[in-house]
């Protein structure tokens, strides 16, 4: 019997920290794919987004109606998410950064927070500084979080009562959804996805929406 060498044991470890990212990024790409068969309705069409009522981040009233005429993404988070909120928005920085160049100004980046208690507008102004200048944050009262969050059927565990100086973390789904320049859903691509397949994906969308309205935005 062979001894187990340094060798062995190192390629061991390698082989092992390998296959648990692998399984791990198979587990989130498989949930990622439920949520949105979950999301399926008859026909196959998706029924996602509708009509909203939330304030920017520079106090202004703003519904579903101010999402037509453009492309939006749309993410829902919470200035103090540590890491996978950034994460995303950067994601999607990046993406814009990509398609700007060949399509112009067609596309609105919406960031919409799941924890209304600590967002107030001037938070979420400061908070989307660090990312593309043309985000646009959107905060409501509890009931309308709820109820955006329903329409686009993403969950948040935010309670009602929640303390705006707690410290808490805010479990939610993780999603860019893709709207179409008639505030229609078009694709919700998961934390799996990364920015180059995002940008394959919505130029696909674009360039069958144009052949299939013949026109652009």
């Amino acid at each position: 019997m062979q001894a187990f060498t340094p060798t062995a044991a190192a390629i061991f470890i390698i082989t092992g920290v390998a296959l648990a990212f692998y399984f791990r990024h198979e587990k989130v790409r498989l949930e990622e794919e439920r949520e949105k068969e979950r999301a399926q309705k008859s026909y196959g069409r998706p029924s996602v987004g509708g009509p909203f009522k939330l304030t920017s981040h520079e106090g202004k009233p703003f519904t579903e109606k101010d999402l037509l005429g453009k492309w939006s993404l749309v993410y829902f988070g919470f200035t103090n998410c540590p890491d996978i909120c950034p994460a995303e928005l950067d994601k999607v920085t990046a993406v814009l950064n990509k398609l700007q160049p060949a399509h112009g100004d067609v596309f609105l980046p919406v960031f919409i927070s799941v924890d209304p208690a600590r967002d107030p507008p001037a938070q979420m102004a400061q908070y989307l500084k660090d990312f593309h200048p043309s985000f646009v944050g959107l905060v409501g009262e509890y009931a309308d979080t709820k109820a955006v969050c329903k329409a686009y059927r993403v969950y948040f565990s935010t309670p009602p009562d929640a303390d705006p100086k707690g410290d808490y973390l805010v479990d939610h789904s993780i999603f860019v959804y893709l709207m179409d320049p008639n505030g229609k859903f078009v694709d919700a691509f998961g934390q799996s996805v990364s920015a180059d397949e995002v940008v394959i994906k919505i130029n696909e969308a674009v360039e069958n929406w144009e052949k299939e309205t013949g026109k652009k935005v």
